[in-house]
């Protein structure tokens, strides 16, 4: 994920996602008690928790639901759109193999949905693809990959590992892993819960990008917080609230997260056109299900998708 601020996932599992978010707490991060978890931590981990309590429950709302963007052809959609974003191209299948360091402290950057050296969804992948695959060209990395784990370093992974990399992602296996993870991590749970809010096609898209670009953790940043953010100051459609309202309060929210200093990098430089000519295009234009035709524009340049 290109996201604005690059965490560590914590190997532990939880409800839904099986993944963590952390921060390395520095000695000043500490809270009263001493215990070393900061006060966005707690909250963050609070808003994780409430939001897998909830896609734990109302299994028969879900299902009586259209199946918005969970449908084939919006699903597709989505990739394209995401991909835009993520790899500058609406040819989401060309970006298995795929893999840079773009120098934003998430190390490397890699496939369909920028899983990260940095932020442990790439090393969740490859633990899991070398479970049902031991032989892969990636195996041999685990312990690096395991090492560099939560930061930028490439230690252990160069020279071979992009190449390597690369030469996985020409079997179909690894894509279909590549899949599975996107779908079990960041588009499953982020549809699911946009359904539970009441919100349509395109609100569960602009949820599964926020999914994407500021990951599931428990930082000040992540989507869990961003929701719970939005849902302080507009109702959603499930709570009676206007869904062009709350959608727009939710994208205020994540622009300005996303705007937000870091300590490390100047994310006050990100680019925020994902969210200002694409998705407040889209609900502008009052297109709530998510209906091509679409134009939209990303980092300069404009796409379309008859």
């Amino acid at each position: 994920m290109k996201r604005a601020g690059c965490l560590l996932l914590a190997a532990a599992p939880l409800v839904i996602t099986a993944s963590v978010y952390l921060f390395t707490p520095g000695p000043s991060d500490t809270d009263a008690s001493g215990s070393g978890t900061t006060t966005s931590e707690s909250a963050g981990q609070n808003a994780k928790s409430r939001a897998e309590a909830e896609l734990a429950a109302d299994n028969e709302m879900i299902a009586a639901a259209p199946p918005g963007l969970a449908a084939s052809a919006k699903k597709e959609l989505a990739q394209k759109v995401v991909s835009s974003a993520e790899n500058s191209t609406l040819d989401w299948r060309n970006a298995y193999g795929t893999i840079e360091d773009t120098d934003d402290g998430c190390g490397y950057t890699a496939g369909i949905i920028g899983f990260c050296t940095g932020t442990h969804d790439l090393l969740a992948l490859v633990e899991r693809y070398t479970k049902a695959h031991p032989d892969n060209a990636l195996a041999e990395y685990l312990p690096a990959l395991r090492e560099v784990d939560g930061t930028d370093s490439h230690e252990g992974l160069d020279p071979g590992f992009t190449k390597a990399w690369k030469a996985e992602a020409r079997v179909p296996a690894f894509r279909k892993a590549q899949n599975t993870e996107r779908d079990r991590v960041y588009f499953d749970p982020a549809v699911r819960l946009a359904k539970l809010d009441g919100l349509g096609t395109l609100g569960q898209f602009i949820y599964y990008d926020a999914m994407v670009l500021h990951g599931p953790g428990i930082d000040s940043d992540g989507f869990y917080v961003l929701r719970e953010r939005a849902r302080s100051k507009a109702k959603t459609p499930a709570e009676g609230g206007r869904e062009r309202a709350y959608l727009d309060v939710f994208l205020d929210i994540r622009r300005k997260a996303m705007r937000s200093e870091d300590s490390d990098h100047d994310t006050t430089r990100i680019d925020t056109t994902r969210i200002d000519t694409a998705q407040r295009r889209f609900l502008r234009e009052g297109n709530l299900k998510f209906e091509p035709p679409l134009v939209w524009q990303v980092y300069g340049d404009t796409y379309r998708v008859p």
